[in-house]
């Protein structure tokens, strides 16, 4: 067995001293939440901040949990305080076009101010209106303007009357209009009498009564001038008393914003609409009961001065410098803002003061984070088109999409847009960045900046009194205990294991902060005001079993035997791989025998799972790489004839990736050499063309996956596994393992090339080709793989 290869119990895991840190524990220190060795995003992200050009939004990048979101908001947060408070926006009523409401901005603080100027307005002034025209001196001109008009339309029908006289007549005047009567000896008698006279005096009446009505009607005449008069006297004198108390309240407002031409416009349209529904104000308040509504509510008849409120839209009266907006709502409505209604007899109405802002418009002027994934999806991506176009033409439009699709007669608003500066932060995964980019001709021309966050940061001390700061913020933030030096150095650990390097801390902070939460969590059970060692290794241990369903499963049918394993013993052509299975977001290492046969033929190497669907891309190109490695190693004299099958035995759904290229190569090299395996020893690893050892993923969990085996049926000192020596600076094994290694009870190899491994594995020799007769040394792995080829090569011409 080579020594030279295998690794010390040191090299296993790189030690976290807590002398590194100057505290005694994380109370003593100040929280933070910025990035933890982030220093090139952090630099793009002040970049993009800085650019005030159409186009430069950003997109933050990265693996989820590496706190893009916290850094970017912490951020935005404080550069914002040194930036102007945004305009407020408010909705006022168009007289010309009442569907279209009018959008007028005001500096900070003063959209309150003139909605409560606009509010106190309706009142003084309908007050004031009141109080004027219920007025004794007001009902008392009144009184005798009309007093004026009845005078005359006595004199009017007096003269009628007499006129009538003269022709035996007599006029009456009721509500209903004027008529006459005939007089029969002195006395006026109805139209039953009349029709029992002599048809000679009847004759007389009716020849007479053409001249009466000629005069009725000319009487009529001059009375309804008479009253149009009088109305006109009493409108004109109402209209000018009107005047003056509209003038005493427009003026003031006209005054206060005398160079706001839409304000100027929107007074004197009040001016106007008060005058044409001066009666709506003289009388006040009124309601009724419609006959659909029996019972129900009264229903408020037309109050023009509700057109005259104001939709306070956007009030950044209580704002300190620019808005930062951050949402996990991403409905229509909830981002781009919403028309409400109200149903009005089965017809929805509604009107200015129902316009509702989106996050958009209460963002408008600073910045809004969004993230990537939910904008996209939500409503089959509406609004990410809808930010694209707001973004792009810089203004924000008011619109309810759900109106096209709507059974209910709307009466819709088309709002005036309002202008739109903002930047948008839009947060996700580098596949989502390429897929936008490479589908969305819109999204390079609108987020011109890339912010590229890493899962990792190097390993030194700045970095990890920052991750203790960073620990001691969750735990205020959570009412937590703090944690002591020998804690911190846990956590440190399980950063670097977190991100399989030795000299690299995970900057995955949802991660670590999982495990800060659940140590914390059992120190608090425990009665204790301080988070030691011992509770992150519980708490490391007690997230482990929680999951450990599919994994104990597994061990259970390895244990019956129903997987066959060996851990024991020599075997030709018969290999343990390692692999990774994934359980949702729970992965774990087993060990999966893998076998070849040889023999003559001209297939080449079969690859089972490929043949039966099973193998993906990646793992059919590493199986393919085996042929051409024994071609160049083994035939070049002679023409490589062979077939050879591989299988992972006992895998039926599926096998993808090259880690076990190495492992189906060594299968190979014992079949074709005759020469056993042993079994006590898993490998991983991939292999080029020229027999060289790549590194592979997820080192950790096959090693202590093939451990956990090897110790359920007792260690017995020759127990290990071969590793690709690029990947000792991943490991940060468990403390069992590395007692286990520390003890000679169980061995790591680190590996360069093929001839390393399999001399690992056999016990045999691999065989150094001699550079002058171009042979093999006898008796060596390769001799042997070397010399079936050929007898293969020969048998089969």
């Amino acid at each position: 067995m080579r020594k030279d290869v295998e690794l010390k119990y040191k090299d296993l895991k790189k030690i976290c001293d807590p002398s590194v840190f100057d505290f005694k524990d994380t109370s003593e220190l100040e929280p933070i939440y910025s990035g933890i060795g982030q220093e090139r995003a952090i630099k793009a992200l002040e970049f993009g901040v800085k650019v005030n050009i159409k186009g430069y939004n950003i997109y933050l990048e990265g693996p989820s949990g590496v706190g893009k979101t916290m850094y970017s908001k912490n951020y935005l947060d404080k550069v914002s305080l040194n930036m102007p408070v945004p305009d407020d926006w408010c909705y006022i009523y168009n007289f010309n076009n009442p569907n279209e409401p009018i959008a007028v901005n005001f500096p900070a603080g003063e959209g309150k101010v003139f909605k409560d100027m606009m509010d106190s307005f309706i009142k003084d002034i309908r007050n004031d209106f009141r109080k004027t025209f219920k007025a004794q001196d007001f009902e008392k001109e009144k009184s005798m303007i009309r007093q004026e008009y009845e005078n005359k339309r006595t004199d009017i029908l007096d003269s009628l009357n007499k006129f009538a006289n003269k022709y035996g007549f007599q006029v009456r005047s009721t509500n209903n209009g004027v008529y006459m009567m005939p007089i029969i000896n002195g006395k006026a008698i109805e139209e039953e009498e009349f029709e029992k006279l002599d048809e000679k005096i009847k004759a007389s009446y009716e020849q007479n009564s053409e001249s009466v009505q000629k005069e009725i009607v000319a009487s009529i005449s001059k009375i309804k001038e008479l009253e149009r008069n009088a109305d006109k006297k009493i409108d004109d004198w109402q209209n000018s008393i009107a005047l003056t108390i509209i003038n005493s309240h427009i003026n003031e407002l006209k005054e206060s914003y005398k160079r706001n031409k839409k304000l100027t416009a929107f007074f004197n349209g009040i001016k106007t609409d008060i005058l044409k529904n001066l009666s709506l104000f003289i009388a006040g308040d009124k309601t009724h009961k419609s006959p659909f509504n029996e019972g129900m509510v009264p229903v408020v008849a037309n109050e023009p001065w509700l057109n005259y409120r104001v939709n306070l839209f956007i009030d950044n009266s209580e704002a300190n410098g620019a808005p930062v907006i951050m949402d996990s709502n991403y409905n229509y409505s909830n981002i781009f803002g919403k028309i409400e209604y109200e149903n009005y007899f089965g017809q929805l109405k509604t009107d200015h003061t129902m316009l509702q802002p989106g996050l958009m418009h209460i963002a408008n002027g600073g910045y809004i984070i969004f993230q990537a994934r939910d904008l996209i999806k939500s409503g089959n991506g509406i609004c990410y088109e809808a930010l694209k176009k707001a973004v792009n033409i810089k203004e924000l439009s008011i619109e309810n999409p759900q109106e096209q699709n709507s059974s209910m007669v709307m009466i819709s608003l088309k709002p005036e847009p309002i202008p739109l500066n903002l930047k948008v932060l839009l947060i996700g995964t580098e596949e989502i960045y390429q897929t936008l980019l490479a589908m969305d001709d819109d999204f390079k021309k609108l987020f011109k900046i890339k912010v590229e966050f890493e899962d990792g940061a190097p390993k030194n001390t700045e970095n990890m009194n920052k991750l203790a700061r960073f620990i001691h913020g969750f735990c205020v933030q959570e009412d937590l205990p703090p944690l002591d030096t020998e804690s911190v150095a846990k956590i440190v650990e399980f950063s670097s294991r977190l991100c399989e390097d030795q000299n690299k801390i995970s900057t995955k902070f949802t991660d670590l902060a999982q495990i800060v939460g659940e140590a914390g969590t059992w120190a608090l059970n425990s009665n204790k005001k301080l988070v030691t060692k011992d509770f992150i290794d519980k708490a490391l241990s007690e997230r482990a079993s929680r999951v450990k369903q599919y994994d104990e499963h597994y061990m259970e049918m390895i244990k019956n035997k129903t997987l066959l394993i060996e851990t024991d013993g020599y075997k030709i052509g018969q290999i343990n791989g390692l692999t990774i299975l994934q359980i949702g977001d729970y992965s774990f290492g087993k060990p999966v025998k893998i076998t070849a046969n040889t023999y003559i033929g001209k297939s080449g190497i079969v690859n089972i799972e490929r043949e039966v669907e099973l193998s993906g891309q990646a793992h059919s190109k590493g199986v393919m790489i085996l042929t051409g490695y024994l071609g160049q190693k083994y035939a070049q004299d002679f023409p490589l004839s062979l077939t050879a099958s591989v299988c992972f035995e006992q895998l039926y759904n599926g096998v993808d990736g090259d880690s076990a290229s190495s492992t189906e190569l060594y299968a190979l090299l014992s079949s074709l050499a005759n020469i056993p395996i042993n079994q006590s020893i898993a490998v991983t690893g991939s292999v080029n063309q020229k027999g060289e050892i790549q590194p592979i993923g997820g080192v950790n969990d096959k090693i202590e996956g093939f451990f956990q085996v090897c110790k359920m049926r007792g260690l017995n000192g020759k127990h290990g596994v071969l590793i690709p020596i690029q990947n000792v600076k991943n490991l940060n094994l468990n403390d069992e393992v590395v007692n286990a290694v520390k003890e000679g009870k169980f061995h790591i190899y680190a590996i360069s090339t093929i001839d390393e491994g399999i001399e690992i594995l056999t016990g045999v020799p691999a065989g150094k080709k001699n550079e002058v007769t171009s042979k093999f040394p006898p008796g060596t792995i390769n001799y042997l793989a070397y010399e079936k080829l050929k007898k293969f090569s020969e048998k089969s011409r």
